[in-house]
């Protein structure tokens, strides 16, 4: 515990901004946005001792529990990352990083580890307190907190503080293009209109284009309208040009009172995209009377700017990026909307524990919203194996929202898995689900519920509709095979069936388990445990696969082992039936098979374990 955390020689950063606000005093505020009561003064902050590093504690750093510095940050790296049973954990591991670096705030990598949890964690202000600035040179960590610092200014009310600390040194990549389109917004608000309306680069790509949308709208906020128009019409005309520029068009035409060449506008919407949902959004509340929606404050402005760096962070794979930009956007427009982007980046950075927090605070006043936060609330507690909470989420999404037709088929997906088929069957019947389109997979999931019950027949029917529909689905192709291959009634189909299934998805553990006992019911033996030990591998803690792979042991003439497998079995809680089945082999063995599709365990053998 005496080992250093950090070992990297202490260096001076570059001239920077502080990222904690020196003196503060009275602003003006910013064109009816923002509380407009805070404002940097020029005074600069005073430099913190620069602490050196020593070659070994002594004593040992330890907070008033006793626990070491170093055991914090072992502690909150693990709770950070991506192990199955924290699901990232990230507001535990900040908490438990920011006490490690309070015991050591010499460490440089311990200062950048607990300002990255903190991000994470969506605790801006606790990422700010520690100040990485003072110990890092990474470009990374050094612009997303001035990044950071910029926006919560903004949000303070301090516009001008945030402009200057983003306009008086550029954000380097990877956070350039955050910076580049959240910085127009910031300056707009503090009244910078030189760097607002600074025209973007020289360069036609998708950001590029953006940024000029963006410009055109500070410049109509400003009443230069002819220049707006010029720039919106210049982005309608070009080749590639993108429905949200036509719309942003239409409805600057429609503010201006000309809503007959708003009219021509839309009539002339390319055919490539009639169909966009923003673009015919726009287009029905212009055709309907409705009014052009208001040109985004300086703040919202900022809030979508942050909104699209997280789109494209996330088109990049970069995860996490994509979870501090959209952090950011909810501090600046603080509503459910921004709450479940939020998650959703949260999710795909697999931060599931903090995604569930943050889906958790999303309330009822918006009942589609609140459903699609409950809706995958419920799918992440299903992933993680609390069943029981999953349901109960899913079914706040349908009484949100008994008319979804989504949150009716996850609810009774649930039920499914639970083995509760006849509530299943209840929803998938009821008026939602009964009167929609009978799709594969609605089909499927009723097929599911009745196996569940024992309705053979009705589950063949159903399960043969829904791979009727979908015939390449490999989920519908194993569980329409097994049924066939368990039953012993279409063993050979059966097995044709999920051999596809498999071809689709050879690394699922339990369509290989599946083409495994389809090798067992036709007396395929020596194949059977060479695919069963395969499953096994995949899916160690399957009661069902360690059974049949054990069978199939049996009947090879490896009895040993076939004990083995049975007695994992009682280790891996399997129900009552497959229990006591397992608890007759263990005494009774199996008999041989006479034929090619034996039952497994269906009657007592000569020899005993």
């Amino acid at each position: 515990e005496g080992a250093q955390i950090g070992t990297q020689q202490q260096t001076t950063p570059p001239p920077m901004a502080p990222l904690i606000a020196p003196t503060q005093a009275p602003d003006d505020g910013e064109d009816g946005e923002g509380p407009g009561v805070v404002v940097e003064t020029d005074a600069p902050a005073d430099a913190d001792e620069v602490l050196p590093i020593p070659a070994l504690w002594e004593p040992v750093p330890r907070d008033e529990q006793g626990l070491s510095a170093y055991g914090l940050y072992l502690g909150g790296r693990y709770l950070v990352g991506r192990g199955p049973e924290i699901e990232g954990d990230a507001g535990a591991g900040a908490a438990a990083l920011a006490d490690a670096l309070s015991l050591t705030p010499e460490q440089p990598l311990l200062a950048e580890q607990a300002f990255v949890a903190a991000l994470l964690a969506g605790d801006l202000d606790a990422a700010l307190a520690s100040q990485p600035a003072r110990h890092v040179v990474s470009p990374t960590l050094t612009g997303a907190a001035r990044l950071v610092q910029a926006v919560v200014d903004l949000e303070r009310g301090a516009a001008r503080r945030a402009a200057r600390l983003l306009g008086d040194m550029p954000v380097e990549p990877p956070h350039a293009n955050a910076a580049m389109l959240v910085q127009p917004w910031i300056a707009a608000a503090a009244r910078d209109w030189e760097m607002a309306l600074q025209p973007p680069p020289a360069v036609d790509n998708a950001l590029v284009r953006v940024m000029r949308l963006h410009r055109a709208q500070i410049l109509e906020s400003r009443r230069r309208f002819d220049e707006a128009e010029a720039v919106y019409k210049g982005l309608v005309q070009a080749i590639d040009s993108q429905p949200a520029f036509r719309a942003a068009y239409g409805e600057f035409l429609s503010r201006r009172g000309r809503r007959k060449e708003a009219s021509d506008l839309f009539a002339a919407t390319p055919a490539r995209d009639v169909n966009n949902p923003f673009l015919l959004a726009a287009m029905s509340r212009h055709e309907n009377g409705g009014r052009a929606p208001r040109l985004p404050t300086y703040r919202q402005g900022a809030s979508r700017a942050l909104l699209l760096a997280s789109s494209l962070a996330q088109e990049m794979r970069a995860s996490q990026f994509a979870a501090v930009y959209s952090r950011l956007a909810l501090e600046l427009t603080p509503d459910d909307e921004h709450r479940l982007h939020y998650a959703e980046a949260l999710a795909s950075a697999r931060l599931n524990g903090t995604a569930r927090g943050v889906l958790g605070q999303i309330g009822t006043a918006q009942p589609e919203i609140y459903t699609n936060a409950q809706a995958q609330l419920g799918e992440s507690l299903a992933r993680a194996g609390r069943q029981d909470e999953a349901l109960l989420a899913y079914q706040r999404a349908v009484a949100a929202s008994p008319a979804s037709v989504p949150a009716s088929l996850a609810l009774a997906g649930q039920l499914v898995s639970m083995e509760r088929n006849r509530e299943a069957l209840a929803v998938l019947d009821g008026p939602t689900l009964g009167s929609t389109a009978q799709t594969g997979f609605l089909r499927f999931l009723r097929g599911a519920a009745y196996e569940g019950l024992g309705f053979s027949q009705e589950a063949e029917a159903e399960l043969l509709a829904a791979v009727t529909a979908q015939p390449d689905n490999p989920m519908y192709l194993n569980y329409l095979g097994y049924l066939w291959v368990d039953s012993g009634s279409r063993i050979d189909e059966g097995a044709a069936l999920i051999s596809r299934a498999f071809n689709a998805l050879p690394a699922d553990g339990n369509i290989q388990d599946s083409l495994g006992w389809a090798q067992y019911r036709q007396g395929r033996f020596e194949q059977a445990v060479e695919t069963l030990e395969g499953a096994v591998s995949k899916e160690p803690a399957n009661a069902e696969i360690n059974d049949h792979l054990g069978d199939a042991y049996w009947q090879v003439g490896r009895r040993r082992e076939a004990g083995f497998q049975w007695r994992r079995v009682l280790t891996l809680d399997p129900d009552d039936e497959r229990k006591a089945s397992v608890e007759r082999k263990l005494v009774e063995g199996l008999v041989l098979p006479q034929t090619t599709s034996p039952q497994s365990g269906s009657a007592p053998g000569a020899d005993t374990i």
